[in-house]
């Protein structure tokens, strides 16, 4: 009896471990203790028979003074903690390393004959076999190379199933997503082997090994197992995946479906062949994707923090906000600004009129809107929104054109008016996707209580906006966002502040507006604990990164730099963090 395999655990498993459990615990969802659970199972019950039959042939051996003493089909319970543990902390560096990526815009339609996809798995797949081929030819000439054969026979064909299921993925996703969580896992484990074998505390029977090391101390064949047994724990998540992205992103083939699919329904969403993918809205969430990180890489990176159907309504709704938003800021005269409000309002009389009008929407939009907007009008989740608040945003979009003669905010009321218009909204529509998704069945009166909250805390988060940005609003467009009345009180008109966006009494302005939106902040934010619980962490975490301006802005003594105020890049991880946790 020894401790010498325990302690391997104790110094060398458990602590990355449990660093990456502290590191991904605010950021794990049910879906996730599901996939390592899934995982974890498949891995124990595949490997025991394999590793027991090594144990009983002699390929290799524990001495009795280094495990405590207890196995299980003669293999000691500190291996079978070692299945456990490795396809832990693989899964949770895959886990952090894919985090950012929104996965479903790398599923891809294979058409016909012309398409490269079946080469590269037909490639993959002879290349795979033909390691089966010559694993067996190793265990039957039962010399040197039989452990090798022995690793590669178990292994590969696994491997091989994965492939085929999942070759797309596994080919198209980053790197980041695929090598780097095999290669941190499999050299940090090389490491621990070497050491391990160094002591004894494992040992590979001579006879059935070619005696070749990959660095002094590591076998040959230690290096292939672990490398192989790593590439299996990520390959295994990445088919998983897979097929969440697919019965997440194309939910017509698969109504019903619930947020923890069982394995059958896994595997019938990776048989689906591609012809039917819904082409439209794959389309729609790649270009959602290519225009939030060109236009707004913080939100993209913050929609990580949301996971399955909720993450990829969410960037549906904000790329047709910010192209709306763009195709009126961007207008050449206020003629065409109008315009182009009058042609989104006809979209939405489309959208919400019945279902005969519904039916005109492709046509409608491929002639009134240019080619690269079409898809976020086209894939906006509208029946899973009332209309009010996208009409209340185009109202805002008015009211920002107002500009160019008087300003729309005269008192403290227009000044409430436009931030529900232009931000209330947006945190109404987020708050009716998430119960459409989430809580279906919530009372009506409870859904209400908190979309309306979260249109006060949209409010509080444009008085922080506009509080930041005095500077930037006078100097580069020429507005002032400020309400008429406070201007007055303060002996200021709206050409001064533009002139001079500057000097104490804006710092007493700035100061009244922040004290206003933390004061909704206060009253709003108990509302987010009552979102569904998949939602709520997101939610704090983007409010609350967004209040740390305003808290920074009121530091004493703070100075606006280029109009905007910087939170340190820590300072914002930290906040994250923190809300997170909570």
């Amino acid at each position: 009896m020894g401790f010498d395999y325990a302690l391997v655990h104790v110094k060398y498993n458990i602590p990355p471990a449990v660093l990456l459990t502290v590191l991904y615990w605010p950021l794990q969802t049910r879906r996730d203790v599901y996939k390592i659970a899934f995982l974890i199972t498949i891995a124990v019950t595949s490997t025991i028979p394999w590793d027991s039959y090594l144990i009983r042939t002699h390929i290799w051996s524990y001495p009795s003074h280094v495990i405590i003493g207890p196995k299980l089909f003669d293999i000691p319970l500190e291996e079978v903690f070692f299945f456990i543990i490795q396809t832990y902390s693989t899964t949770l560096l895959y886990f952090i390393s894919s985090k950012p990526t929104f996965q479903p815009i790398h599923l891809r339609i294979e058409r016909g004959s012309a398409s490269r996809w079946p080469c590269y798995r037909r490639i993959g797949q002879a290349a795979l076999l033909g390691v089966i081929a010559w694993g067996w030819y190793l265990i039957k000439t039962n010399h040197v190379g039989t452990y090798t054969g022995l690793i590669l026979v178990w292994a590969c064909p696994f491997i091989l199933l994965l492939w085929t299921l999942a070759y797309q993925f596994i080919i198209g996703l980053p790197l980041s997503n695929t090598l780097l969580p095999i290669a941190i896992s499999t050299i940090y484990l090389w490491i621990v082997d070497t050491l391990a074998l160094k002591r004894g505390t494992w040992v590979i029977n001579t006879g059935t090994k070619y005696g070749i090391h990959l660095w002094d101390g590591l076998e040959i064949e230690e290096a292939i197992f672990f490398l192989l047994t790593n590439t299996l724990i990520v390959f295994g998540q990445l088919a998983f995946d897979n097929a969440l992205a697919i019965l997440d992103t194309f939910p017509h083939l698969f109504p019903g479906t619930l947020a923890l699919p069982s394995p059958y329904l896994l595997i019938r969403a990776l048989l689906t062949p591609t012809s039917k993918y819904d082409e439209a809205r794959l389309l729609g969430l790649q270009e959602a994707v290519v225009r939030l990180k060109r236009k707004s890489r913080s939100f993209y990176l913050a929609s990580a923090t949301f996971h399955g159907k909720i993450r990829a309504d969410l960037m549906l709704l904000y790329s047709f906000c910010r192209v709306a938003d763009d195709l009126v800021d961007e207008s050449s005269s206020l003629e065409e600004a109008t315009k182009w409000i009058a042609k989104i309002n006809k979209f939405l009389e489309l959208a919400y009129t019945d279902e005969e009008s519904t039916k005109r929407i492709p046509n409608y939009v491929r002639e009134n809107f240019p080619p690269e907007t079409q898809s976020a009008f086209l894939q906006l989740p509208f029946h899973k929104l009332s209309p009010e608040p996208l009409k209340d945003l185009l109202r805002g979009f008015n009211m920002d054109l107002e500009f160019s003669t008087l300003s729309p905010i005269q008192t403290e009321a227009d000044l409430d008016a436009y931030a529900h218009r232009v931000a209330g909204t947006v945190a109404q529509m987020c708050n009716e996707l998430i119960f459409h998704i989430h809580d279906p069945t919530r009372s009506t009166d409870d859904k209400q209580r908190i979309i309306e909250a979260g249109d006060r805390m949209g409010i509080a988060l444009q008085c922080i906006n506009i509080a930041r940005d005095i500077t930037v609003d006078a100097n580069m467009i020429g507005r002032v966002y400020l309400p008429l009345d406070w201007l007055k009180e303060a002996g200021l008109t709206y050409n001064d502040v533009i002139t001079n966006p500057h000097g104490p009494d804006i710092e007493t302005l700035r100061r009244r507006l922040l004290s206003k939106a933390f004061k909704l902040y206060e009253g709003a934010r108990d509302a987010i604990e009552e979102l569904p619980i998949e939602c709520r962490r997101p939610i704090r975490v983007a409010v609350e990164s967004y209040m740390e301006i305003g808290r920074v802005l009121q530091r004493e003594g703070y100075v606006v730099k280029a109009g905007r105020a910087t939170v340190p890049k820590m300072r914002r991880l930290r906040v994250a963090w923190a809300a997170l946790r909570r």
